[in-house]
């Protein structure tokens, strides 16, 4: 467990990890009192939408069912991963792509 701060920013960073839409509100919620507890996971959980998105669609070209549930279980896993840290109140980045969504997203404070 992290310090009252975390606290006060786990319910954005819990509603980030719902749908891309929940990333949004958690946007939104996180831009007047900004908190960087939720800042970390709203980064985060947006690079998995994306991914999710944009990687999703491309994989799905290969016409193999096993490439595409394998994605599909790795990106679930990620997800899984990411809103269970936020329940914990950890500043855990998601394995592998966590430190890249950490980088690109900095504009997200």
């Amino acid at each position: 467990m992290q310090s009252d701060y975390a606290k006060q920013g786990k319910t954005a960073a819990i509603v980030a990890y719902i749908t891309i839409i929940g990333t949004l509100v958690a946007f939104y919620m996180n831009n007047e009192k900004k908190n960087a507890f939720a800042s970390f996971h709203i980064r985060q959980a947006l690079g998995l939408w994306i991914m999710y998105f944009l990687l999703g669609s491309l994989v799905s070209i290969f016409n193999s069912w096993n490439i595409t549930y394998a994605f599909y279980i790795f990106l679930f896993t990620l997800w899984i991963f990411g809103f269970v840290t936020a329940i914990r109140e950890e500043q855990k980045p998601a394995p592998l792509v966590g430190p890249l969504f950490q980088k690109w997203f900095t504009f997200i404070k």
